[in-house]
């Protein structure tokens, strides 16, 4: 937020800095309204383009999200210079917007995509002009580039949903040959008026007047790319998991051949960062699966994709990876199946559907990892193992093994940990189905890789889900939260982490709160995706002492923003089917010492 106080006067040294603008860019005489369907001649509108998220420093070096503002339903990024007089100029008019839009949820961001801007130019920056807002640096103008921004006191504008609904100017006001007193329209403003009215907004873009974007001048890295020395091993690495005969990837990426078929698709989903798919936020935690591709993977993949796609030597080519066919994990040492064919009908409701099947196991069987395949793809909607103790009377939903999702991995433990399935024990799969229009067929399997380590294992891995079954969301509400507790009562470490939502699952956090008080982010996931729930595995097991609270926080959107809603104009509770909604934090941990594991879970409404 700006301060109220920002003091933009003019001195005679920003007047030459204007005039000597005037001498420099003489053609501008004036910004024309454009409507939302023209476009420059030199670059795509960006009207309408989704901002997917990113991260950048503020100007005390700390890192800030676009996500960091979900609750917020507008955000405008006001792409600024230190030493721009028009830049410079507008500073109190989004002093004004801001304070006189806060309460409906309007955000401003300053971005510096400079190059040669410091933290410390920055800072000074913003005590002379006392900027309270946060200013981030787009040191490499990457920002600056996603979004084709050229110039300072150049404008986006972002809705809920983060598309861009306004670009250009703050207002007519200031020109590199004038300054006018008034605004003859108030471009912006009005912009941010009509949106929070529920409205279309009227003029969608205008031309930005300012101080050019300095870019860094960049060496043309790259231009020598090909598939059989770089882009292969990316591809090996980021997308095999997924995109190979029998995995939940539409089509394959083994191959050249297969690769040069979607290179378009590649380049668009790269550059969203819809694929890899990975949600965590980057500053907290570490993950041993992380799938999130770093910038320079990006840069080579576009590069060899703008090149044409060239194969290169056929002698640069990585080995090929082994693959246990149609299965994640490595081959499994026992498979387990549905004791009978599913059919499942071409419409309606199908409820869960439980089954158990015999292990006939003798003795007590250690597992390294689980996976649970679909039969059938296309209909099964999620799969979750338990195994039933023969020694307890009652079963009470404990004893979970393992499960799939959309896009959830297989469990696949640290080395020296397993899972103990004890002797006699029975297993128990619940299945969801999701109809597709025509009848279909399923009979999945579970597989177990055993523990082979030369010692007995270290440590038992378990699994708690840390829920919340008595919310209710309104209808029409944007970003409901929903919270749930559980409190260890011994030492734990923490093995991974696992949010689940339905549909309207909007963002989800996990918080330790340790005995003294401290608190952690454990993990963050500020655009949670329903058809991509990942599970987090810690890079390294994190410990926790006994007494340690874990809160999970998750936000639903129940408003008709949210595309994937089904019915915004109902309220939304409990309910197992994908239109009603969940909210669980699973937790896979490791027990210290044997001791009563459950604790004292609180669910809050």
């Amino acid at each position: 937020m700006l301060s109220r106080k920002v003091r933009c006067a003019m001195r005679t040294t920003l007047g030459c800095a204007i005039v000597a603008m005037l001498t420099m860019a003489a053609v501008f005489r004036s910004a024309p309204l454009r409507s939302a369907d023209s476009k420059s001649k030199t670059r795509e509108s960006p009207v309408g383009q989704k901002v997917t998220d990113f991260i950048l420093p503020d100007q005390n070096e700390q890192k800030v999200a676009l996500s960091d503002y979900g609750d917020k339903k507008l955000v405008v990024l006001f792409f600024m210079g230190t030493h721009c007089p028009i830049s410079n100029l507008y500073l109190t008019e989004l002093t004004k917007l801001q304070d006189a839009h806060a309460k409906q949820g309007l955000q401003v961001i300053g971005v510096n995509s400079n190059a040669g801007i410091t933290h410390k130019d920055l800072r000074e920056h913003a005590e002379e002009y006392k900027v309270n807002m946060p200013v981030l640096l787009d040191a490499e103008q990457r920002l600056a580039d996603r979004l084709g921004a050229t110039r300072t006191a150049e404008i986006f504008l972002l809705d809920e949903q983060r598309k861009v609904r306004y670009h250009g100017r703050v207002d007519d006001r200031f020109g590199y040959t004038y300054k006018n007193a008034k605004p003859k329209r108030r471009d912006l403003a009005v912009a941010v008026e009509e949106l929070l009215a529920g409205k279309q907004v009227s003029v969608t873009e205008t031309k930005p007047l300012g101080c050019l974007i300095t870019r860094s001048r960049r060496t043309k890295a790259n231009t020598q790319v090909t598939y059989a020395k770089e882009v292969s091993r990316i591809i090996q690495t980021r997308c095999h998991e997924c995109h190979r005969p029998g995995m939940i990837g539409p089509f394959s990426l083994l191959t050249y051949d297969d690769a040069v078929k979607w290179t378009d698709m590649m380049k668009e989903v790269v550059l969203e960062k819809r694929m890899p798919p990975w949600h965590a936020d980057p500053r907290y935690g570490h993950w041993s699966n992380n799938r999130n591709m770093p910038q320079e993977e990006i840069d080579t993949l576009i590069a060899w994709i703008d090149a044409g796609a060239p194969f290169g030597d056929k002698q640069d080519l990585p080995k090929p990876k082994k693959y246990a066919e149609g299965w994640m994990i490595d081959q499994p040492d026992i498979v387990f199946e549905l004791p009978e064919v599913v059919t499942v009908p071409a419409d309606g409701v199908v409820p869960y559907l439980y089954f158990t099947v015999p292990t006939n196991f003798e003795e007590d069987v250690w597992i390294q990892a689980a996976e649970a395949r679909p039969g059938n793809r296309a209909v099964v909607h999620h799969i979750i193992v338990f195994y039933r103790d023969p020694k307890q009377r009652r079963w009470r939903g404990r004893g979970h093994i393992c499960g799939t999702a959309p896009g959830d991995p297989p469990t696949i433990l640290p080395p020296g940990v397993a899972k103990r399935i004890p002797a006699g024990a029975e297993l128990l799969f619940q299945m969801h189905y999701t109809p597709t229009g025509k009848e279909e067929k399923d009979r999945s399997q579970v597989g177990f890789v055993l523990y082979k380590g030369d010692k007995p294992p270290v440590g038992f891995a378990e699994t708690k889900g840390i829920m919340n079954t008595r919310f209710k969301i309104p209808a029409g509400e944007a970003s409901h939260p929903v919270e749930s507790s559980f409190t260890f009562r011994q030492d734990v470490k923490l093995l991974s982490l696992m949010p689940h939502m339905h549909l309207r699952g909007k963002d989800f956090r996990y918080q330790a709160i340790f005995p003294d008080g401290k608190r952690q982010t454990l993990l963050s996931v500020p655009r949670y995706d329903f058809n991509w729930q990942n599970t987090y595995r810690f890079a390294e097991p994190l410990s926790l002492p006994k007494g340690t609270r874990i809160d999970c926080l998750a936000h639903f959107d129940n408003s008709e923003n949210n595309a994937a809603n089904p019915d915004p104009t109902k309220p939304v509770r409990w309910g197992d089917q994908t239109w009603e909604e969940m909210m669980i934090g699973w937790v896979g941990f490791m027990p210290q010492k044997k001791a009563e594991t459950d604790g004292d879970q609180k669910e809050r409404p």
